[in-house]
């Protein structure tokens, strides 16, 4: 696994890093990040759907034009 001291210089070095820093956040502790990170999930997918019903409501009341080419 790469070291959080070197820099990533490739996007699988980038990724190790970010997993390595998720573990080291939760202790080690494998359950603890894996609930983190679906937790995470969970409030981002909320955040999403929040967002594009704002869009959408936004888009039917004349505030944003279609995009025609």
């Amino acid at each position: 696994m790469s070291s959080s001291s070197q820099p990533a210089t490739k996007p699988d070095d980038a990724l190790e890093a970010a997993v390595d820093q998720a573990i080291s956040a939760c202790g080690g502790d494998m359950r603890a990040t894996i609930r983190a990170l679906i937790v995470a999930n969970e409030y981002l997918e909320t955040e999403v759907g929040e967002l594009m019903k704002a869009v959408s409501h936004a888009y039917t009341r004349g505030r944003f034009q279609s995009y025609s080419g």
